[in-house]
């Protein structure tokens, strides 16, 4: 019997912040074995923020609803035939949000500086589809083992990948939250891609850094351990990272993958709430599409 999808989604402003600019959606259709799981992380201030968010996660829905199926379809952008084709559709959607976001900095002034981050997977019966660009992650939880999927797209990272910084001195750095890629930052982005297999019993979990920057990669591992449903464990992470101060929005989507249906199981709720070493998952090894246009952008 095919794989079945249990999925859930929350977003929570946090403890130090007016509003949310963070967005997300998740969408398993109703056979329960595809699914497109989705989070933004918007940035800009006064609300543009929100906008920007709302704008890539809309926007990246629709154009996967429109495509499914339609691998003859006229594609808007260049289809690289060495990827799957839900892998193409991610690149696609996410280079449409891009033009969508910019387009509406063009017609509103006021939007001008605004930008998000974005993280999206879409899973088949046969793998997961990722795409990310900035510094929202993706991580996979298999046999008691995290994995973080993505690297950030930001200067700490950068530092750290260069050796220049540690781990802990990324975390209180003046520089934290400046990000080298997002959507808005220019005419053009390109996500990072991978393509990974997975297993019955894997849990994938997509967040924005309001999580991250509130919890180790340790203490994500340990939730997921407890807590095996998507609701549950959702609910937990949102919980500890406020209860360690929640200064952003928090928003955690996470997709269990089950084996055979059973009666009662499939998609859950969406909520809002306002005021690491397995066994590799990645085959074939992930691949980037070409080089980004790079900008600097401070959340």
């Amino acid at each position: 019997m095919p794989s079945t999808i249990a999925a859930f989604g929350v977003s929570d402003v946090g403890r130090k912040r007016k509003h949310n600019e963070d967005a997300f959606d998740y969408k398993v259709d109703d056979s329960g074995d595809e699914g497109l799981f989705i989070v933004a992380d918007g940035m800009g201030g006064h609300a543009a923020g929100e906008v920007a968010s709302k704008i890539t996660v809309e926007t990246v829905g629709e154009f996967i609803a429109a495509t499914r199926q339609k691998e003859e379809a006229t594609w808007p952008f260049k289809y690289n035939h060495e990827l799957h084709f839900n892998s193409n559709r991610l690149a696609i959607a996410i280079e449409k949000a891009n033009e969508r976001v910019m387009a509406a900095v063009s017609a509103q002034p006021w939007l001008k500086g605004m930008g998000t981050t974005v993280v999206a997977g879409l899973l088949d019966g046969k793998l997961l589809s990722l795409a990310h660009v900035g510094d929202s992650r993706a991580y996979l939880f298999r046999e008691g083992q995290l994995s973080r999927l993505t690297d950030d797209h930001s200067w700490v990272h950068e530092q750290v990948a260069a050796g220049i910084l540690t781990e802990e001195e990324a975390k209180s750095h003046p520089l934290k939250n400046v990000v080298t890629r997002a959507l808005g930052g220019g005419p053009s982005v390109s996500p990072d891609l991978q393509e990974l297999s997975f297993e019955t019993g894997d849990v994938f979990l997509f967040c924005s850094d309001g999580l991250t920057t509130m919890l180790s990669d340790e203490e994500i591992r340990d939730a997921a351990a407890e807590e095996s449903e998507p609701k549950a464990l959702c609910d937990k992470l949102v919980e500890m990272a406020n209860e360690k101060g929640g200064v952003d929005n928090i928003t955690v989507v996470a997709a269990r993958i089950n084996g055979a249906q059973e009666e009662g199981e499939g998609e859950e709720t969406k909520e809002t709430k306002e005021p690491k070493e397995p066994k590799d998952p990645k085959e074939p090894k992930p691949k980037e599409a070409q080089s980004p246009r790079e900008s600097k952008v401070s959340k």
